[in-house]
């Protein structure tokens, strides 16, 4: 398979958009821009493809209408600029979307949704139906709601969450930079990088934060950080501006094409890598560091030897090293205040002093997933 033939043979597709792209430098939604994204969309649904949109740009929208000058840094303030720009972006692609007789559907989606077992279930179930009514849904993190202890924090890594959960055979990332560099694009001599075929490619790569415009939250590296997830999970994306987008997916050589790395994972384990936050740590010997890394066994009582944090049973953890390097991330089976009398224990000794409820995995390895 030539490289852009992974793009103009995706039949199913995630396209990301930032904020800067379909807003003014003031805040305000762009008509002009979000009309000329929709008609790129529309060709694809066109010419038979799925599409779903990951869109940011709801806080930038409200900001206007708040009379506020930029992006606030409370997330209270942030979030009551979600309410009032949400419905006014959405509302947007809607009239956009109907001109070309496609209906928009609106996901909000938090952290929670996705890493719990019946949440996530449920989440795919939705896109499956909407996609199979000809639906396009607009997805945003829930940004009226979430907590900053339970947020994506970009929608760059949503994307690729999202695209490994709707099983898309392509992530297609637009920002206001036409493709990744290996130094500042804005810098003399710096290079575009029209391919990215492993991690090795990113070695001398030099990558800059929020755009300048300041109404987004993530820059180049967040991008970059997308594109492993999606990669390594067996998704090709490309990197390019919203001015290209339309070139971009109909298989030109523009901006950055990321070759797939890995294979698809199990949707939970990559959410549970990928999208959660640890409520504490599970110190381990060296023992049960090999265990669990080069056997993929589950974690037992007997291998840990300290707990570090407060959480409880269903919550994730991270397992480190013996010097605290973290090495999985895993659910936890109890709370953080049962396990220092287990420690070191065998399930069987715990089993005949305390009980066959102690004689489980603190960490099954089904709940498991390796960093």
């Amino acid at each position: 398979m030539s490289a852009r033939a992974q793009v103009t043979e995706a039949k199913r597709i995630v396209v990301k958009v930032g904020s800067s792209s379909l807003t003014t430098a003031a805040g305000g939604i762009d008509p002009e821009r979000v009309r000329t994204l929709v008609d790129v969309l529309a060709k694809l649904r066109v010419d038979g493809s799925e599409v779903v949109l990951v869109s940011s740009g709801a806080i930038a929208a409200g900001l206007a209408p708040l009379g506020l000058k930029k992006r606030p840094k409370a997330l209270p303030a942030q979030q009551a600029a979600a309410s009032v720009g949400q419905g006014l972006l959405v509302h947007r692609y809607t009239e956009e979307l109907a001109r070309h007789g496609v209906i928009a559907g609106q996901v909000l989606l938090t952290v929670d949704d996705v890493t719990r077992r019946s949440h996530y279930r449920n989440a795919y179930q939705t896109f499956a139906k909407l996609l199979e009514l000809g639906v396009l849904p607009i997805v945003n993190e829930n940004d009226t709601v979430a907590t900053s202890e339970i947020r994506f924090g970009d929608n760059d890594r949503l994307a690729a969450l999202v695209a490994h959960l709707v099983h898309a055979d392509l992530l297609v990332l637009l920002s206001d930079v036409d493709g990744l560099y290996d130094a500042d694009p804005s810098k003399p001599g710096s290079t575009l990088l029209s391919e990215v075929t492993s991690v090795d490619d990113l070695g001398a790569v030099r990558v800059g934060k929020t755009g300048s415009a300041g109404l987004g939250t993530g820059g180049m590296q967040t991008k970059v950080d997308a594109a492993r997830i999606a990669t390594g999970a067996g998704i090709p994306v490309v990197l390019t501006s919203a001015d290209n987008a339309g070139a971009a997916l109909s298989g030109e050589p523009v901006g950055t094409l990321f070759h797939t790395t890995g294979r698809r994972r199990p949707t939970r384990l990559l959410w549970l890598a990928h999208a959660t936050e640890p409520k504490g740590t599970l110190v381990l010997d060296a023992g049960a560091v090999r265990a669990v890394v080069e056997r993929r066994a589950s974690l037992l009582a007997a291998g840990i030897t300290a707990v570090e944090g407060t959480f409880h049973a269903g919550e994730p953890v991270d397992i480190a090293a013996p010097d605290g390097t973290p090495v999985a991330r895993g659910l936890v089976n109890f709370d953080a205040e049962e396990l220092p009398q287990l420690l070191g224990r065998t399930s069987s000794d715990l089993k005949r002093e305390l009980g066959a409820g102690y004689e489980r995995e603190v960490v099954h390895r089904d709940d498991l997933v390796l960093l």
